[in-house]
C-alpha cells in the first residue's frame, strides 16, 4: 500500500514541478534577468590603481548624449595596471565585462565599453578618454 501511495504522490508532484520550472523570468547569457527597462547610461566612473585607491585627479565628466567619459589621472600614474569601475542605470550591463586590471596606457586609442539596457535592445558605446594631469 505504501508503494502505491508513493507512486500516486510522485505522479501528482511531477507535473507541478514541471510547471514551476516554466521560463517566466528570461535571463541572458550571463545569467542576468532581462527586464522591460530600456534606459541605458553610465552614472559614475572610477579608476583605481593597483593599491585600489583612486588615480583620478578630479571627478570624471560623463556626457550621456555623446557617450563619452573624460577622466584626468594624477601625473605618474601607471596606466598599465588600473581597475575601471562603472556605475550603470538599473538592470543595464557592460560589454565587455571587466574581470580585473586593464591597460589604459595607449592614450591615443581610447577604450570603448558598451552599455546594454535591461531589455537588451538598446546598446550605447561609451568612449573612455584619459588625460594625465600636468
Amino acid at each position: 500500500m505504501k508503494r502505491y501511495l508513493k507512486l500516486i504522490v510522485l505522479c501528482l508532484l511531477a507535473p507541478l514541478a514541471w510547471v514551476s520550472c516554466k521560463d517566466d523570468f528570461p535571463i541572458d547569457d550571463d545569467g542576468l534577468l532581462i527586464t522591460k527597462r530600456s534606459q541605458c547610461f553610465v552614472s559614475n566612473f572610477e579608476l583605481l590603481g593597483a593599491d585600489f585607491l583612486t588615480v583620478r585627479s578630479k571627478n570624471p565628466v560623463i556626457d550621456t548624449v555623446a557617450c563619452t567619459i573624460d577622466v584626468e589621472v594624477f601625473y605618474g600614474t601607471d596606466l598599465t595596471n588600473v581597475y575601471p569601475q562603472f556605475s550603470l542605470v538599473t538592470d543595464a550591463k557592460l560589454d565587455p565585462k571587466i574581470v580585473g586590471k586593464m591597460d589604459f596606457s595607449d592614450l591615443a586609442t581610447p577604450k570603448v565599453f558598451t552599455v546594454v539596457s535591461g531589455n537588451r535592445k538598446v546598446r550605447k558605446p561609451y568612449t573612455v578618454n584619459i588625460t594625465v594631469q600636468q
